[in-house]
């Protein structure tokens, strides 16, 4: 019987997107400016992320404890919020619409591991989440998902595949359990 030897992990066909010291800048101004408690004016949260190659519209709330892997591989629609403590794990494309809502603790991780590979290899999908969608606190959003327009994700919730537009989604994983319907 085989077994997982991670000492074999090797992910030559990933790259970050950026070169060492853009990287080590970015993981500085991430933990300065976005990955702590510091209440900073969302405009200028904007700038820094627009600075490191991000697309970020205007509007744009970005709270406290926000942790973003490389904003170069970022872009954010108008008026969309991401709540303290979202983590996203960006290793891939990350497209946010607008007027989408990430809430408290939310992970956005388009990153996995292939769990069948002795040498546990990396998989990166990109994740799209549409316009009006609303993750919920200490929800999860995996790789390769495309999160349709108007959709919600429970507390708490995983979504390993695509959800639906104009859907309620609860559990893990995922299961539609009625309509979002907009007064």
């Amino acid at each position: 019987m085989k077994q997982v030897d991670l000492n074999t992990f090797s992910n030559p066909t990933f790259t970050p997107g950026a070169g060492m010291f853009k990287r080590v800048i970015w993981y500085l101004i991430n933990a300065i400016f976005f990955d702590s408690p510091a209440l900073l004016p969302y405009s200028f949260k904007r700038s820094i992320l627009r600075a490191f190659g991000a697309k970020i519209a205007d509007g744009v709330v970005i709270k406290p404890n926000v942790n973003i892997k490389y904003p170069w591989k970022l872009s954010v629609g108008e008026n969309s919020w991401i709540g303290e403590g979202v983590w996203i794990d960006n290793l891939d494309v990350v497209d946010i619409g607008s007027n989408a809502c990430l809430s408290q603790g939310a992970l956005i991780l388009s990153g996995n591991h292939d769990y069948s590979s002795t040498s546990f290899d990396l998989i990166v999908k990109p994740i799209r989440i549409e316009d009006g969608a609303w993750i919920g606190a200490k929800a999860i959003v995996t790789q390769g998902v495309v999160f349709g327009s108007n959709s919600v994700l429970a507390v708490g919730s995983v979504a390993s595949s695509d959800i639906d537009p104009n859907g309620i989604y609860r559990g893990n994983p995922a299961q539609k359990i009625k309509d979002r319907v907009l007064r």
